[in-house]
């Protein structure tokens, strides 16, 4: 195997999906979906290691959001990085929480496909993980142009274009 191929095998991270609600069955290409997302996510930001999605709903994803954030409201999307242990070979980066109802309700309001959503919201928690942030303006621009660049790759529109009027 070359360098190069190395390389990318061990930058692939290893992805657990969760199907915690019954209303993910409605999107039977979700698992596929984020699967590739975070895949094409970690061609341009390489991470070994674990990610595991939780595909919840409203209602969970509520809770968590107050627990751990103190806001009483579903999100579309949670993240939560792993303390760092470089003792494992193939360390735990993580966990994206990923809300149906909130994903679909976005979806709709914003007329973008169900599944080019999901991809953004995918690609948006795996970065996250990494340690991209939007607390500044800065890091904002950073993390929302790297997506852009996975998205396209993916043939994905820019997640932060207004959507245009009779567009889909």
């Amino acid at each position: 195997m070359s360098w190069s191929a190395q390389q990318q095998y061990l930058s692939a991270p290893e992805i657990d999906i969760e199907m915690q609600s019954p209303l993910w069955r409605n999107e039977p290409a979700a698992e596929q979906t984020i699967r590739d997302a975070i895949a094409a996510a970690a061609r341009l930001t390489p991470a070994a290691g674990e990610v595991s999605v939780l595909l919840t709903d409203d209602a969970a994803i509520q809770a968590l959001n107050k627990r751990w954030r103190s806001i009483d409201r579903p999100t579309n999307v949670l993240s939560f990085p792993a303390q760092a242990n470089s003792r494992l070979p193939a360390p735990l980066l993580g966990d994206i929480v990923i809300a149906y109802e909130t994903l679909a309700r976005e979806s709709q309001m914003e007329r973008k496909p169900f599944l080019h959503h999901l991809t953004h919201l995918a690609v948006h928690g795996f970065l996250h993980l990494l340690g991209y942030d939007h607390e500044t303006d800065a890091q904002a621009e950073a993390m929302e142009d790297l997506e852009r660049e996975i998205l396209a790759r993916l043939a994905i529109a820019d997640p932060y274009r207004a959507p245009q009027p009779g567009n889909a």
